[in-house]
């Protein structure tokens, strides 16, 4: 099925109590601001960069899981592109909520999300 994806950013997954602290620090490290730290919903919290390098999207991620960085790919059909992914190789871990959690081939987790804005940014890839 013909789709469209790209990379969306990265979450910068944080095990910690103080998610304020944790995106103080990265916001000044990688010379962004939050744009909002409410970015979350009810079972999930986040704080969403603003500002950043060629317009991806960034968010810091309150987890249970050990802390770790991990990219999105965006997609305007997230099974066709986990498909698609699966046959490179990558496997499905667990559809959580709207996306897809996947594992690469060599170990790296990473996420298929819906694409919100594919006017913005880099022109999406075209898949058949």
């Amino acid at each position: 099925m013909p789709h469209r994806s790209r990379l969306a950013g990265f979450i910068i997954d944080c095990r910690t109590d103080d998610l304020d602290a944790a995106a103080d620090f990265w916001s000044q490290a990688l010379g962004v601001r939050i744009a909002d730290r409410d970015a979350g919903d009810d079972s999930a919290e986040y704080q969403q960069f603003g500002d950043t390098p060629g317009d991806l999207h960034i968010e810091v991620q309150k987890v249970d899981h050990a802390s770790r960085v991990h990219l999105d790919i965006e997609a305007d059909d997230i099974d066709a592109e986990a498909a698609r992914l699966e046959a490179l190789g990558a496997r499905k871990v667990a559809f959580v909520k709207r996306w897809w959690v996947m594992e690469a081939p060599t170990g790296q987790r990473f996420c298929v999300v819906r694409m919100k804005t594919p006017e913005r940014g880099h022109p999406p890839n075209a898949w058949d």
